[in-house]
C-alpha cells in the first residue's frame, strides 16, 4: 500500500521549504560551475506529493545569455544536487529536480521602475500645478483683505 501526501499538506509545505533552503545553499556556496551566474536565486520549489519529482523555480538577474548558461549549468549539476539532498534530508525518496526559469522578480523590478518613473513625473507636474495654485491663493487672499476693509468701512 502506497500513501501519498496531499499537494498542500503541512508536510508537503515543510518539505518544499527544506528543499528550497538546501538548494539555495548548494547553488550559492557549493557548486563551482562557472556557467552559473552569481545572482541566481531559488524562488520556489514544488515537490510532488509522491516525492518523485520537484519543480525548482529559479531567477537569474542578468541578460538572456547568462540565463541560458545558468540553466545549462544547473541542469548538468542536478544529479549532484539530488545526491546532496539525499544526504542532508531524510526523505523516503529524493526528488528528481526540474529547473524552471522564473522571471517574476525581474518583472517586479521593472514594474517598480515604471511606477517610480510615473511618480517622479507626476510629482514634477504637481510642483508646476502647485506653483500656479499658490499664485491663485495669493490673489484670493488679497480679495479677502479687500472685503474685510469694506466691512470695516461699513461699521
Amino acid at each position: 500500500m502506497v500513501i501519498y501526501m496531499r499537494k498542500n499538506s503541512i508536510k508537503n509545505t515543510r518539505i518544499n521549504g527544506e528543499v528550497k533552503k538546501e538548494l539555495s545553499i548548494l547553488i550559492n556556496r557549493e557548486i563551482k560551475d562557472p556557467r552559473i551566474h552569481p545572482m541566481t536565486s531559488v524562488i520556489d520549489v514544488e515537490v510532488a506529493p509522491d516525492l518523485k519529482t520537484a519543480k525548482v523555480y529559479i531567477s537569474v538577474m542578468g541578460d538572456e545569455e547568462s540565463k541560458k548558461e545558468t540553466y545549462q549549468g544547473l541542469k548538468s549539476a542536478a544529479s549532484y544536487m539530488r545526491g546532496q539532498l539525499a544526504r542532508s534530508l531524510n526523505l523516503r525518496n529524493t526528488p528528481e529536480l526540474t529547473f524552471i526559469l522564473d522571471n517574476s522578480i525581474e518583472y517586479g523590478v521593472n514594474m517598480s521602475k515604471l511606477i517610480d518613473e510615473i511618480n517622479s513625473q507626476s510629482s514634477a507636474n504637481s510642483d508646476v500645478d502647485n506653483d500656479e495654485d499658490e499664485d491663485d491663493d495669493d490673489e484670493d487672499y488679497e480679495d479677502d483683505n479687500f472685503e474685510d476693509e469694506v466691512d470695516d468701512d461699513k461699521k
